[in-house]
């Protein structure tokens, strides 16, 4: 190699060392020469590190042209506390690696995981990898372990949070300081003492921002609920509180405010004077598979009816938000839960699941680490009432349940039959949208049969995701992590939207608890108890039989 080729190579190098960090480029070098093994290796160098250049160049651009532009005004770390956990391993890591590999956070974003367990960068890593997507190679993947670092510490040492601090402010060098986005991946248990030590020693300083995401649950009841709403506030403003609900993160669901109000049709019929009843139903063919003593801490109300389908029955009975602005959207949905009546024993069946008729699944009492006798439900199904002009005396119908005979999450709108002139001969409109599996909506009409005859059938204005998008839909933990990181609120839970929440299901928590209603038996695998179905249809129509769409029971 000359003196002038290596000098130039000299010169390319340093210029390059300064745009990327060294680790990274040294990685890209080894893999291009083992791949192509070139007879020169320097020569080869020199021919190649000037198009890496170019290469980085043109992926910057594309990167800053997809990252609002404010995400690379200054560095950014995300910080995963609990990242040796399930839920960081299964949840949170797999969508930043998802949000890093489709440019939507830039490429230098430092994603740091915090835990009490010991392990070296490569054991962290090899524990990630198996769980994030097959959809990009090797290489994007390796990429992604260079931003990534894992800091071992407890939860309420300060020390521990100290040195998380050195770490943060290490990687945002020369910057003074960057953001910080803490994902809480914990239990309940250790929130405030984590929340303290990031407020006492890892807090940015202005212009930086500082925002915290915090996993469910938030709270037993009404009143821990309020205390742990105190107790954050006084650490951190409501804007900076990022309460995580997954559903509000899911494509159907974000999309219902979109559904509602920018579709004229609905705006005159969207209440009591034509919609009949509305099922909110949450379904999940496995049972609680060794995690029941966990379970039984909360039961199927706290897990699923208090957040997530409460969440969904706010979207779909709120009024028509001034306008789209995050507070202006939780101001509406604040107010139509405070006109929700408390559930009611009357309105309301529990389940429990027995071992399955061929023996194959225990039931839930089966469970070495459920206490023996539990009374918790694992199927619950409560009927709700908006005590307001819009939606008095329709029945909201929320169901959930585990370990029953298919698993899916609907959303059914029934309206009120067309009397005349048809009568009794046609079905019911019903505007159904599947969260999953399989997105879609679809509006059930009836129509005549094609040809000379006057026979009715009942058919669909379908809208299935796959079928007229054929887009990949993001996970529900990718949108919201992503919305957090923008700092926009609106599918996060506000405090008094919490308090809300739980004021309609503590009462009712109360008196399970009391024993003054019991969880009625049901066989693993089969529809829940036969009170709940006759419950259900006093208020929704099950109609004709002339509908047929590969539609499976309602």
């Amino acid at each position: 190699m000359s003196a002038s080729s290596q000098a130039e190579l000299d010169f390319k190098s340093e210029q390059y060392l300064r745009d990327k960090k060294v680790p990274q480029i040294i990685n890209e070098l080894v893999q291009e020469l083992v791949t192509n093994k070139p007879d020169d290796a320097l020569g080869y160098m020199s021919e190649l590190i000037p198009k890496m250049k170019e290469t980085d160049k043109g992926a910057k651009k594309a990167e800053e042209e997809r990252c609002p532009k404010e995400l690379n005004e200054r560095p950014l770390a995300i910080v995963v506390l609990g990242a040796s956990g399930d839920l960081a391993k299964k949840k949170t890591f797999p969508a930043l690696f998802q949000l890093y590999a489709q440019g939507l956070i830039p490429s230098k974003t430092s994603i740091v995981g915090y835990a009490r367990t010991a392990m070296s960068h490569a054991e962290f890593c090899a524990k990630l990898k198996p769980t994030l997507s097959k959809d990009w190679d090797d290489t994007v993947i390796e990429k992604f372990f260079l931003q990534c670092h894992y800091v071992k510490g407890s939860y309420d040492n300060g020390d521990d949070f100290k040195n998380l601090n050195k770490t943060l402010m290490d990687l945002e060098a020369p910057h003074s300081c960057g953001s910080r986005l803490f994902y809480l991946a914990l239990p309940p248990s250790v929130f405030l003492p984590a929340c303290s030590c990031i407020k006492t020693h890892c807090h940015a300083v202005a212009p930086a921002w500082n925002r915290v995401i915090i996993e469910k649950p938030f709270g037993r009841d009404t009143e821990s609920s309020a205390k742990l709403a105190t107790d954050l506030g006084m650490l951190f403003q409501e804007s900076q509180i990022f309460r995580i609900d997954h559903y509000l993160g899911k494509e159907m669901v974000q999309n219902l405010i979109t559904l509602r109000f920018s579709n004229k049709l609905f705006s005159h019929i969207w209440d009591k004077s034509c919609i009949s009843n509305v099922q909110i139903t949450f379904k999940e063919t496995i049972g609680t598979m060794g995690r029941g003593g966990y379970f039984d801490s909360s039961g199927i109300i706290r897990d699923v009816l208090q957040n997530h389908l409460l969440q969904i029955l706010a979207l779909i009975a709120m009024e028509k938000p001034k306008t789209l602005s995050p507070e202006a959207v939780r101001d509406e949905k604040v107010s139509v839960l405070t006109h929700v009546k408390p559930a009611q024993l009357s309105d309301t069946v529990l389940g429990q699941y027995t071992k399955s008729l061929n023996g194959s699944e225990p039931g839930y009492l089966d469970d070495p680490t459920v206490p023996e006798g539990s009374n918790t439900p694992t199927f619950a199904q409560t009927v709700l009432w908006v005590d307001n002009d819009r939606w008095d005396g329709v029945p909201f119908i929320l169901k959930a349940a585990k370990a029953v005979e298919r698993k899916e999450v609907t959303i059914r709108v029934q309206f009120k039959p067309e009397l005349r002139p048809f009568g009794d001969q046609v079905n019911r409109n019903e505007l159904v949208v599947r969260l999953q599996p399989n997105e879609a909506m679809y509006l059930k009409i009836n129509a005549k049969d094609p040809g000379m005859t006057s026979a009715i059938h009942t058919t669909e204005l379908d809208l299935t995701y796959k079928d007229r998008y054929g887009v990949a839909l993001p996970d529900a933990y990718e949108s919201l992590i992503y919305e957090a990181v923008l700092g926009h609120t609106t599918n996060f839970v506000r405090s008094d939207e919490l308090d809300a929440a739980w004021k309609i299901y503590t009462p009712l928590l109360n008196e399970i608890e009391k024993g003054t209603i019991r969880s009625e038996p049901y066989v693993f695998g089969t529809r829940g108890p036969p009170a709940a179905d006759e419950r259900k249809y006093s208020y929704y129509s099950r109609g004709l039989s002339n509908y047929n769409w590969g539609e499976q029971q309602n």
